[in-house]
């Protein structure tokens, strides 16, 4: 979380909630169960989202990369992140990168929520302010669920 108008500054950013970097080097990545996922690639709908999943407050990126001169502070995530779907289908190949995927395109909208345990300090997502980027406002394109094949499943 970053002071407004300044995102992606690393020395505005006030807050950075993640799992760590483990032993072995990967970084922002914890497991979660089967039961935190469910998708229909027919129709686009999808659901990710779990509760209270215990993660540190680092301050900023580099303090979390760097070794932590700032103590890290044990916190807490919730989100929940759902793609509505019902939109457009689309079959995409591209034998340059060596991918072929048919998703259906719809919204998608995430409801946030990260806490520093016993501090009182919580952050929200305000649902109010989501919107999905789309070709015209230079995005990616709209937000999509499907099914693909790459690497040695490709052909």
């Amino acid at each position: 979380m970053f002071d407004k108008g300044a995102v992606g500054d690393p020395s505005h950013q006030r807050h950075d909630f993640e799992p760590g970097i483990a032993r072995s080097g990967l970084f922002w990545t914890i497991p979660v169960p089967a039961s935190a996922i469910s998708f229909d690639s027919s129709t686009g709908e999808a659901r990710f989202r779990a509760s209270n999943v215990r993660v540190k407050d680092y301050h900023d990126i580099i303090n979390a990369v760097t070794g932590a001169k700032r103590k890290p502070i044990p916190s807490q995530v919730s989100f929940d992140v759902r793609w509505h779907g019902h939109g457009k289908h689309r079959k995409i190949r591209d034998t340059t990168f060596g991918f072929e995927g048919s998703y259906v395109t719809g919204p998608a909208t995430i409801s946030f929520t990260a806490a520093q345990i016993g501090s009182g300090v919580t952050f929200r997502s305000d649902p109010a302010h989501q919107y999905n980027p789309t070709s015209k406002q230079g995005g990616a394109g709209s937000p999509a669920v499907g099914q693909q094949r790459n690497g040695r499943y490709f052909h």
